[in-house]
């Protein structure tokens, strides 16, 4: 059987002289092939020589061939022939043909639409007024009216809009809420400073006023060139007085960190009922009522339209406001 295949294959060989030739002529074409390449190169070296370090622009069809070319040399033959681009980059160049074949991107669509700006601002305002609604209970609150939603998308809605589940929303109340529901108790105090003409000069008074937030009554409780720990105990005993005290049935009073606020100061508030309450630090926006008093143009308008800035500014000279004086005011156009 061996001697059988082995005769099979020596008959269907070639001669030896056209073996001979076919060898010769692969050798040829070989070196012909070699020298086509060698120019190749040489005429590439030059052109990139005149180019210099300018980069030289390629269309995208441009790119696409030397990617394929590229990609049948190898990496190894690249960096041998490869002038415009390093092989690095043909080779990327291939995964992109290749990832732009997969890539399906241009024929989504955009996407699930989102809710209009009705059913969102319709949301809110359910939330917001029923805190103990949860999730399920607004979502069916909405589908009775119309308005298709789901249980998830109210989630969604109500945490990017920074809104709490119904539990926590429950227990938790904004400032503007408290404020609401605490009017008729609840006031501020706050200082702010005036020039005053005397004698020896121009002198700055320190005033203390309150504010009642419900009726936006203001009282001037006193003013102090350098009011201190003792002057604060002063002023409470006078706010706290059982028969004309400003703070007579009020329960909450609005304080920022002035250290004036001394520790016997809110001891004495809290012995009295009212429990002092300390705004953070860097918040002037949670003292907004006591604040628009702060202004002695705002703050020098009465309820009769006169000029308080007057009796402001001459103190000493013309009578007008003296140390331990209390005025009240009424700031309803606050």
């Amino acid at each position: 059987m061996g001697r059988t295949a082995n005769t099979a294959t020596t008959e269907n060989a070639l001669p030896l002289p056209l073996q001979f030739l076919a060898a010769w002529i692969g050798v040829w074409l070989g070196e012909q092939q070699a020298r086509v390449i060698e120019y190749q190169r040489a005429e590439n070296a030059a052109l990139m020589e005149r180019l210099g370090k300018r980069r030289l622009p390629l269309t995208d069809g441009e790119r696409r061939r030397l990617a394929e070319l590229g990609k049948a040399l190898g990496r190894k033959a690249l960096q041998q022939v490869a002038t415009i681009a390093t092989s690095d980059t043909i080779l990327r160049w291939y995964r992109e043909l290749v990832a732009a074949k997969y890539d399906g991107s241009k024929s989504r669509g955009p996407g699930r639409p989102r809710k209009s700006v009705e059913i969102v601002r319709l949301l809110l305002e359910m939330a917001t007024r029923n805190k103990g609604w949860g999730y399920t209970r607004l979502r069916d609150a909405l589908n009775n009216l119309g308005f298709k939603i789901g249980r998830t998308t109210v989630e969604r809605i109500l945490s990017q809009h920074g809104i709490e589940p119904a539990p926590e929303r429950k227990r938790q109340y904004s400032w503007a809420t408290f404020i609401k529901a605490h009017l008729g108790v609840i006031a501020g105090m706050d200082f702010f400073t005036v020039e005053v003409v005397t004698a020896f000069g121009l002198v700055r008074y320190h005033v203390l006023f309150v504010i009642d937030i419900g009726s936006r009554i203001v009282e001037v409780v006193g003013l102090a060139r350098n009011p201190c720990g003792a002057w604060m105990k002063q002023m409470a005993r006078n706010l706290l007085d059982v028969d004309d005290g400003f703070l007579r049935g009020k329960r909450y009073l609005i304080l920022d960190r002035d250290p004036l606020y001394t520790q016997e100061f809110r001891q004495m508030l809290r012995a009295a009922g009212v429990k002092p309450l300390l705004l953070p630090a860097r918040s002037p926006n949670l003292k907004g009522y006591a604040s628009h008093c702060t202004s002695l143009r705002r703050f020098a308008r009465t309820s009769g339209n006169r000029r308080r800035s007057w009796s402001l500014r001459p103190c000493s000279l013309a009578g007008g406001l003296s140390p331990g004086s209390s005025y009240k005011h009424s700031f309803l156009s606050l």
